[in-house]
């Protein structure tokens, strides 16, 4: 089986073609101009991850939310579990860039991390 994908470790996009196996391994990855892209065309064959984005909102802060987003990739069977969790997480300012905002979210092994500074009003 043959999966078209668009590499997006750079700019470039370059048209990857990823063969698979008949048991799910990956055989080759062509169309890549460089090792991240062969890398990536190999990752998201056979476990798709993604950084996820996200903003909370922010008690007694100069702003009334503040930006965030999972310290490492995660699975994107995960996304949504993810985003449940955060559902109802308030966050109490001043907060940092780099601040751990929710430790381990929804069991993925990542941390929420703020990614803008909110001073105290």
């Amino acid at each position: 089986m043959i999966k078209e994908l668009t590499c997006i470790n750079c700019p470039l996009g370059c048209a990857l073609r990823v063969e698979v196996g008949e048991t799910g391994e990956v055989v080759s990855v062509t169309g890549n101009t460089c090792p991240r892209g062969a890398a990536y065309g190999r990752s998201e064959v056979t476990h798709p991850v993604r950084m996820v984005t996200s903003v909370l909102p922010v008690d007694d802060g100069a702003l009334l939310m503040v930006s965030c987003k999972t310290s490492q990739p995660i699975g994107k069977e995960q996304i949504f579990d993810v985003m449940r969790a955060l559902g109802d997480v308030r966050v109490k300012a001043p907060i940092h860039i780099g601040d751990v905002l929710v430790a381990n979210v929804a069991n993925s092994g990542a941390d929420i991390i703020a990614t803008k500074e909110v001073a105290a009003q």
